[in-house]
């Protein structure tokens, strides 16, 4: 179930964090990781925004094109990626528990 939304907020995810943690769970094309990110975040990333972070993410290392296949060409996260990916998330969580320890302590 997404996470509501308030006014005047925008998203809180990097579109290339959601991109690692799409190619997580194996090697995807491109619309594989649109649709897969569109139903674990409840919100769509476009076609512009995902192959300019693709395009990001090969460049530094973190993700890697394979050959195509059907006219598609599937991505996956390397081996780097996943100890970066890894280090993202256990970063995020520990700052997430830490804004929830707070939002705890300070409720009426």
């Amino acid at each position: 179930m997404p996470a509501p939304t308030s006014p005047g907020f925008g998203r809180f995810a990097e579109p290339a964090l959601l991109i690692l943690v799409s190619l997580s769970e194996g090697p995807k094309h491109g619309y594989a990781i649109m649709t897969d990110v569109e139903s674990g975040t409840g919100r769509p990333m476009g076609p512009g925004t995902l192959y300019a972070a693709l395009v990001r993410l090969e460049g530094s290392g973190l993700i890697e094109a394979l050959p195509p296949v059907d006219r598609r060409r599937p991505y996956r996260l390397t081996g780097v990626g996943a100890t970066h990916l890894q280090h993202q998330l256990t970063a995020l969580s520990s700052f997430a528990d830490l804004g929830l320890q707070r939002l705890r302590e300070t409720a009426p």
